[in-house]
């Protein structure tokens, strides 16, 4: 007597987690190229000012964490390299997520430290006092 093997019915959950997955990162992706700059939620001070007048290098750090320069994703190395070789009267910009992880901040101070890049000032939003 010969056998037939059951089929066994198609597992389709882990396809449909791939595509949630997927469908994520393109409305992450489309938003970001819709508004063309990369979304910080800055942190609120009393005491913000504006940019100087001088066109200043923007390094941005997201809420997960990721580096972008002057709005192009970069690595920890390549941020380095820039950094490395960039004057030292060149103003740099740092556009750090309030929800992003402290030690991502620290990061970036570090390297500007390190290769005695001291001209470089923290974005904030200004709130009135008023509102508080």
């Amino acid at each position: 007597m010969i056998e037939i093997p059951k089929k066994e019915p198609l597992n389709i959950v882990p396809f449909i987690d791939i595509m949630l997955v997927l469908l994520a990162m393109v409305l992450s992706i489309s938003t970001f190229i819709a508004r063309g700059e990369i979304e910080v939620d800055l942190p609120k001070s009393e005491t913000a000012g504006a940019a100087a007048a001088d066109k200043p290098r923007l390094v941005s750090v997201d809420s997960a964490g990721a580096l972008h320069l002057d709005g192009e994703k970069l690595d920890p190395a390549a941020l380095e390299a820039f950094i490395e070789s960039v004057p030292r009267e060149q103003r740099i910009v740092l556009r750090i997520d309030r929800n992003a992880r402290f030690e991502h901040f620290i990061g970036v101070v570090d390297l500007l430290k390190k290769h005695r890049h001291e001209n470089f000032a923290i974005a904030a939003e200004k709130v009135n006092a008023a509102s508080r």
